[in-house]
């Protein structure tokens, strides 16, 4: 008599090799979503250094001044770098929340982050630029 020879994987093989699969690919996912968060965070940050920068241009022609909470951060549009027609939105997607005078500080920008609530428990807490 001859052996039989095997052909193909068993269904228990097969069910190991897509249960791997899928923990490799939710490790995978969760570590992509939160670098994906933190890529968010920074480039929110990044254009609110460009605010300020704008906001500085704005003080500098107006005896070091800021604009008014009413005013917002349209009036200093005019001294952003890139001539945009328009104040960019944070990462998410929504308008930044500019407020002049901010307490101790002369002004105050800030993010509502992937929340777009104020005091939110994302990763949005230190998204906030205060100027002195």
């Amino acid at each position: 008599m001859r052996a039989r020879r095997r052909q193909g994987l068993t269904l228990v093989e097969i069910m190991v090799v897509v249960a791997i699969l899928l923990s490799l690919t939710t490790v995978l996912a969760v570590n992509v979503k939160a670098a994906w968060d933190r890529a968010k965070v920074d480039e929110t940050r990044l254009t609110m250094g460009t605010l300020d920068m704008a906001l500085q241009g704005w003080a500098a022609q107006h005896r070091g001044t800021y604009p008014s909470t009413a005013e917002g951060l349209e009036a200093a549009r005019p001294y952003l770098r890139s001539g945009a027609e328009e104040i960019p939105l944070d990462a998410w997607g929504r308008p930044f929340v500019y407020r002049s005078p901010a307490g101790d500080a002369a002004y105050a920008i800030a993010s509502l982050g992937a929340d777009g609530q104020e005091g939110g428990e994302d990763l949005d807490a230190d998204l906030l630029i205060e100027g002195r």
